[in-house]
């Protein structure tokens, strides 16, 4: 077997640890080589790692794995940007998600992580005015991981999204950094305007399960929004609400909610 090459961390510590892990994984369960190898190893930057697992994933008769590949290759080349987020957002998923334990796993595993990736390259898409290209792309994405974000939604860095099934994001929504949400939350409209009709979702926010949020409201920084509330009106910062319609039920109860991960209603514990 070839030996495969290392790369230090101070060139990228991220890149590095999944490379790391990818070979422990290796050792301890060897049926799993070829995807590791294909996956990881086989690649010089978690750039080309991210093009390939994007475009194994999104591959169908419609849309042949080459073309997805040439196509994130252009889109990570052409925005930086895209690939540092993918980092600050594998950090995120470990450090805010009790089930992951390295690195590696966003990358093989999470589907949250993954339709969180093919995203950003379809909003590159979107923003190059190749409009019907980034509509199949989010089409490919919403068949495979059951996660519906509109290619113009703007999303900032350091997203968590766990489970991730039945997420929606709108069109004209705008979440900023380091935001946690779960399952089914929708960040959606309220009618059929055209203009500007969606959330807009400010940096460390937590939005629990089911959550929606709808209309071109506003939700604070720091703010936590509980499971299953139902958010109509404009939320201010580190606050808690709750219920149908959602109330202002108390205060976040810590300084970065989507860091703890407390849902627990009436504060930190």
């Amino acid at each position: 077997m070839a030996k495969t090459q290392s790369y230090p961390a101070e060139i990228d510590p991220v890149w590095d640890r999944i490379r790391r892990e990818a070979r422990e994984a290796l050792e301890t369960e060897p049926l799993l080589g070829g995807l590791l190898h294909a996956t990881v190893l086989h690649h010089r930057t978690l750039e080309q790692a991210l093009a390939y697992r994007f475009a194994m994933k999104l591959a169908a008769t419609e849309l042949p794995e080459q073309l997805l590949r040439e196509i994130a290759d252009e889109a990570l080349a052409a925005d930086p940007g895209i690939a540092m987020a993918a980092r600050a957002d594998i950090v995120a998923v470990n450090e805010r998600d009790a089930a992951c334990l390295r690195f590696l796993q966003p990358l093989l595993y999470f589907k949250g992580f993954q339709a969180l990736q093919a995203y950003r390259v379809g909003h590159w898409l979107w923003t190059q005015k190749r409009v019907d290209l980034a509509y199949m792309i989010q089409m490919r994405v919403s068949e495979v991981f059951g996660v519906d974000i509109h290619p113009a939604a703007r999303i900032g860095k350091g997203i968590m999204i766990d489970h991730a099934h039945s997420i929606v994001i709108g069109e004209t929504a705008v979440v900023g950094d380091n935001v946690s949400m779960l399952h089914s939350v929708t960040l959606g409209g309220t009618g059929k305007e055209h203009e500007d009709r969606h959330p807009k979702i400010g940096d460390g926010v937590l939005i629990g399960a089911g959550a929606k949020v709808l209309g071109n409201i506003r939700v604070g920084a720091c703010s936590r929004i509980a499971a299953g509330s139902v958010v109509l009106h404009e939320v201010p910062p580190c606050k808690t609400v709750a219920g149908v319609p959602a109330k202002i039920v108390g205060e976040a109860g810590c300084e970065q909610p989507s860091v703890s991960m407390n849902h627990l209603v009436g504060g930190a514990h």
